[in-house]
């Protein structure tokens, strides 16, 4: 059910534009839900052309590494990561995290 929460959201601020006809959103690696999700969740609750973006993650470890990190696990609303140059778990997230309404298209 949470991503039906994280839906309706999008479609509230989406429909603050106007008639909706499609949207673009950005799903971050490290976001709530997995991308797919996402999609098929706007896509049963809405008529619009659903278009979902992936944006990678961006991580900074405390060896000095910044950069993508490894995704060990995804799962519905948790993440495991580590870092690929030193193996340490959950490195600090500074993108990629995040799920965002990106473009609306209106009638």
């Amino acid at each position: 059910m949470h991503e039906q929460t994280i839906a309706k959201v999008i479609i509230e601020d989406a429909n603050k534009c106007g008639v909706v006809k499609a949207v673009t959103v950005e799903v971050g690696d490290l976001g709530h839900l997995p991308a797919h999700e996402m999609e098929e969740v706007l896509k049963t609750l809405t008529d619009w052309d659903v278009k979902v973006v992936r944006k990678k993650a961006t991580v900074k470890c405390s060896c000095g590494f910044v950069g993508e990190p490894v995704i060990v696990e995804k799962g519905h609303d948790h993440n495991v990561f580590r870092c690929p140059k030193c193996n340490a778990l959950m490195p600090e997230i500074l993108d990629g995290d995040k799920i965002i309404l990106k473009d609306v298209e209106v009638e």
